[in-house]
């Protein structure tokens, strides 16, 4: 028979497991995480499992009662035994889906720290109880560890284990430091007794630990080992300080010694004054960056030795330590894309190194194409070279550091946006230029007239065409002036063909034509650097009122010397036609022969020449 006091028992679980499954806020175990991944389906399915378990727990509890009142030999005994055995498998088989349903959530569950008294994490919590999150249960409990020490007579058996029947819990005299659940211990695979006996050993070593780094005792031995690293590091400054002060002086006395002063050609870079003004500068950089060293890396020392500043310690030497590793870290993971660069690299020179030789070759004119010019060749390789390099740093740069990220992108859009807009002109000549280069309209050194200006080529640039005048004038036109403007070269067929240089002579109707072609020929062939052959010859271009005009037409070869040979001609010019008594007169020169002195110069006159009298004729 059932006792009163085992009915009273019954009756608490029956009551609590209906409550659960009423409420789900008042559920013993939620978790915390699940709630917020798989929702309500989640909580619910997990309270239906623990009222299940709490309606077994209680049949099992009466059916064990039963069997304790049954004698031995009693034949009802081995059915209720039965009855039990099946009870406990199906607790076993709710346990291990409870287990599943945890084990699904633990790689999407984040944990909260239990923070102990150096900030270091003493386990995490990933349940909920109740209506307390886990993020709260672990703040309290953290808070609630970190009060321990304040208790003087907290010894390593001071923290004791309690069971209940929903929880297990680690208290200290009358207070709860943490309570265990059966889902957090599902979560470990292990019982809550075993999980709540292994935080109680965590939270009793943190405490004590911290009660003994903080004692006395330990606080006189930081003290004064903290006094003596000052004391060392105060040393280290002084020998440092000594040293470089001798340095100083060692620097300035090498003045007029080993010190000379550098000069690049005629120019002297650094004379001995400023080398020591340099060396005295960077020695006082290096002097302070040491002691300052030094100073940084014995604070991290001292705060060591106290537990209260042992943080500081961590987070100074991270300060140095943790961008060194991030340098290293960042090269070594890096490697692979140099080592790729490197290649690329290699490749892309031997590639420009065939082009070159294909340039020289061609300039050389050792290897010829139908249809290019031996010119083409420098202008070609500077295109191909630009196209190559363009082409390998598209290659290289997905493998430079930061290719991929927004801000680096955002600046090579910038780049090219300024590139565009900034340089329309430039392009404009820089496509006018190669366009001229294939056209072949002139080379350096070739006699030019481009618009109004005449010149020698003296310069072929991407952006303009430089051209030296007669008068030795620069003149700088841009590519796309020159497009856009009429071009004459003179030189182009001038070695070959030869270039017809003239000028026009007015000669009145009184000297016969015959005459005067031979004259302007005899004056031509005078001239240096015109070419016999093909011989000079006139033209008669015009029959005014007053005077025929002779063009008198000769080839040359020498296109830059145009100046030159005009002025010679137009002298011959003049000295044949004196030697042959022809008179030169302007258009509409008039003479009265009788009386008048010759307009011929005097040196061409007979010696004997007198100016004819005025003559008179009267009819009687």
């Amino acid at each position: 028979m059932v006792s009163v006091k085992q009915l009273g028992i019954l009756l608490f679980f029956l009551n609590f497991g209906f409550a659960l499954a009423q409420n789900d806020s008042t559920a013993i175990v939620l978790d915390s995480v699940a709630t917020q991944t798989t929702g309500d389906d989640f909580v619910k399915k997990l309270a239906n499992l623990e009222k299940q378990r709490f309606a077994d727990s209680i049949r099992r509890a009466d059916l064990e009662q039963r069997i304790d009142a049954l004698g031995s030999s009693n034949k009802d005994r081995s059915e209720l035994e039965a009855q039990l055995l099946q009870f406990r498998a199906k607790d076993s088989l709710l346990r291990e889906t409870k287990k599943q349903q945890i084990a699904s959530l633990k790689e999407t569950t984040k944990g909260y720290p239990v923070i102990g008294f150096h900030e270091d994490t003493l386990f995490l919590i990933y349940n909920r109880i109740a209506s307390f999150s886990a993020q709260d249960r672990a703040n309290a409990i953290s808070q609630r560890i970190k009060k321990l020490p304040e208790e003087l007579t907290f010894k390593a058996n001071s923290l004791k284990i309690t069971e209940n029947e929903a929880t297990v819990d680690v208290i200290y005299n009358s207070q709860t430091i943490i309570s265990v659940t059966d889902v957090d211990a599902l979560w470990f695979e292990t019982t809550p007794f075993e999980l709540a006996t292994d935080y109680k050993k965590i939270i009793g070593t943190e405490v004590l630990n911290y009660k003994e780094e903080n004692s006395l005792l330990n606080l006189l031995k930081s003290i004064g080992l903290a006094l003596l690293v000052l004391i060392i590091i105060g040393l280290i400054i002084k020998y440092v300080l000594r040293l470089f002060r001798w340095t100083a002086l060692k620097i300035q006395r090498q003045k007029h010694k080993r010190l000379k002063a550098l000069t690049l050609k005629n120019y002297t870079l650094l004379d001995t004054e400023r080398q020591v003004h340099v060396l005295l500068l960077i020695n006082r950089i290096v002097k302070w960056v040491t002691v300052l060293f030094a100073i940084y890396v014995a604070l991290p020392i001292v705060f060591g030795f106290f537990p209260q500043t042992e943080s500081f310690a961590n987070t100074l030497f991270g300060y140095i330590i943790n961008p060194i590793k991030s340098i290293f870290l960042a090269f070594w993971n890096y490697l692979p894309n140099i080592f790729a660069i490197v290649v690329i690299i290699i490749v892309f020179r031997l590639v420009l190194k065939g082009l070159h030789f294909l340039k020289v070759e061609v300039a050389e004119e050792r290897l010829s194409f139908n249809g290019f010019y031996p010119d083409w060749a420098n202008p070609t390789y500077q295109l191909a070279r630009v196209l190559v390099i363009a082409f390998a740093f598209v290659v290289i740069f997905p493998y430079l550091p930061g290719s991929e990220s927004p801000v680096f992108q955002g600046i090579s859009v910038f780049l090219g946006f300024l590139f565009t807009f900034g340089s329309a002109g430039s392009l404009s000549n820089v496509i006018a230029g190669l366009v001229l280069t294939y056209m072949r309209l002139f080379k350096i050194g070739d006699r030019v007239k481009i618009g109004e200006i005449v010149g020698d080529v003296i310069e072929k640039s991407s952006l303009v065409t430089r051209v030296r005048t007669p008068k030795n004038e620069i003149i700088s036109i841009p590519n796309s002036t020159v497009m856009s403007s009429h071009t004459i070269n003179y030189s182009s067929d001038a070695p070959e063909k030869g270039l017809i240089i003239h000028t026009t002579v007015t000669i009145g109707y009184d000297i016969p034509w015959k005459d005067m072609h031979q004259v302007l020929i005899d004056a031509a062939l005078r001239t240096d650097l015109v070419l016999k052959d093909p011989q000079p010859f006139v033209l008669q271009t015009s029959l005014e009122d007053f005077y025929v005009a002779y063009q008198i037409n000769a080839y040359i070869r020498e296109a830059n010397k145009q100046a030159a040979i005009y002025s010679q001609l137009h002298q011959n010019i003049q000295d044949v036609c004196n030697e042959n008594g022809i008179e030169i007169l302007s258009p509409h020169y008039r003479a009265a022969r009788d009386g008048n002195q010759s307009t011929i110069p005097s040196d061409y006159l007979p010696k004997d020449y007198e100016a004819p009298s005025f003559n008179v004729k009267s009819k009687q």
